[in-house]
């Protein structure tokens, strides 16, 4: 078959050919053909070439006007996605406070547009719904009030919570004393992370903190914080509490399951000190705020980052699965959108979907890999992939699939991490708190 007109490059084609079609001999076909074609990209650069510098900068400016532009007016809080409407999220909300520093530090916006955007944002948190001190996963950004993430998880999330409080604490550490609204600011957000009552959150005063708990449901979620995932900023937040502080024991029996944490297996000859080939946003969310150039009794996490980001790398890069278009120039793997809905993607849970976020929140780990993809995503994808916010959230090459959406979740790392990558900004931040010094001796951090 020959087409008729050029095909539209990452685009899905039907065709049928039916049994009227018959040979010159009269031979008809034994049945209907229905087929389809899947056109793959178009490697001809989409648009004009610019510095490395120009790029980085460019990609961290459009996608900060997610948390600028597209925030929600009421509270000034991160939307969960583009087309949530009133819903706002919290921990995503914390990753655009960070954005929004690196805003005000890169002149994408005033440093008096963004301290009036912060005061916002804290004038909401200090009257919206808390359970013992946590926010909720969802909230509703006019109302103040809980939106159910399920049935049961209508109160405190406490991970999204210590997401919140990294970039309160970050962005506290960017004020100064003597604007007086900033220093307003300065102590209305300790106020706010003075209030977080992480030690509740022990259940009983278990060696293990939990993720939720319910007015209505109370413990019933039964999610402990036990081994390696996203959560080690959680336990540091709760360590850290000067006025609901966890003791080391937590930190050790929980977070670290007494040892059995440690699992040191081999992939791609790249030694992984924690946990399986995982979902990129793993070693992204943490981090940050919380420079990963430290030990603790189970790791090195500068190593574990930059290896399991390298695994993720080389995972795709050997493609086993045989996805189009995966190379050194397209990688990276974590939760997102998909053609059905949304999923963690990683090594073990491959469905060919690419995430933007997973390789540019990857800057600091692997620089070279990241400014490869970057510029194989603005350059050759660029006209279906970027738009009012930055790079859609995902893509799927081998069904010339691309989405139409925007998570506060991914946008926020891109835009940190790149600045982490550049300046350090963040880490910088966050680490100079008092409390989080404080913290590095209480838990023999190194």
């Amino acid at each position: 078959m020959t087409p008729g007109s050029t095909l539209k490059y990452l685009s899905k084609y039907d065709f049928q050919i039916s049994t009227a079609l018959t040979s010159v001999a009269k031979k008809a076909l034994g049945g209907n053909i229905n087929s389809k074609v899947i056109t793959t990209f178009d490697p001809a650069d989409k648009f004009p070439r610019i510095t490395d510098d120009e790029l980085l900068t460019l990609t961290q400016k459009r996608t900060f006007n997610y948390f600028w532009e597209g925030a929600d007016p009421s509270s000034g809080m991160a939307r969960e996605r583009n087309n949530s409407g009133t819903t706002v999220t919290s921990g995503g909300s914390g990753f655009g406070i960070m954005a929004l520093v690196v805003g005000m530090e890169r002149n994408f916006v005033t440093r008096t547009e963004g301290v009036q955007r912060l005061n916002k944002i804290v004038t909401f948190l200090e009257t919206s719904d808390r359970f013992h001190g946590a926010w909720s996963h969802w909230i509703n950004g006019s109302t103040g009030k809980v939106i159910p993430f399920s049935t049961k998880d209508n109160g405190g999330d406490l991970v999204e919570t210590s997401f919140l409080v990294q970039g309160l604490l970050t962005a506290r550490q960017y004020l100064n004393g003597t604007d007086t609204v900033g220093n307003n600011l300065i102590k209305r957000i300790t106020r706010l992370w003075e209030g977080v009552e992480w030690d509740w959150y022990r259940k009983d005063n278990q060696e293990v903190l939990y993720w939720h708990w319910s007015p209505n449901y109370n413990w019933d979620m039964n999610f402990a914080l036990s081994g390696y995932f996203e959560e080690q900023i959680t336990y540091v937040l709760a360590a850290a509490s000067p006025t609901h502080g966890i003791p080391k024991s937590v930190y050790v029996n929980g977070y670290g399951r007494n040892g059995a944490i440690k699992t040191g297996n081999t992939y791609y000859d790249i030694v992984l000190p924690l946990g399986t080939p995982s979902p990129l946003f793993w070693v992204q969310y943490s981090y940050l705020g919380l420079d990963p150039h430290f030990k603790d009794d189970f790791a090195d996490y500068w190593q574990q980052n930059v290896n399991a980001t390298r695994i993720n790398y080389a995972y795709c890069v050997a493609n086993p699965r045989k996805y189009v278009g995966y190379s050194d120039m397209c990688w990276g793997l974590t939760a997102s959108d998909n053609p059905s809905g949304y999923d963690a993607h990683s090594p073990g849970n491959d469905q060919g979907v690419i995430t933007p976020t997973a390789a540019l929140s990857s800057f600091p780990y692997t620089p070279e890999e990241s400014m490869k993809a970057l510029k194989f995503f603005y350059y050759t994808l660029g006209d279906r992939l970027w738009g009012t916010y930055g790079f859609y959230d995902a893509f799927d090459l081998s069904e010339g699939w691309v989405a139409t959406s925007y998570l506060a979740i991914d946008q926020g790392p891109i835009v940190v991490m790149i600045e982490n990558y550049r300046t350090g900004l963040l880490w910088e931040l966050f680490m100079s708190a008092p409390e989080v010094q404080a913290v590095k001796t209480k838990l023999d951090f190194q």
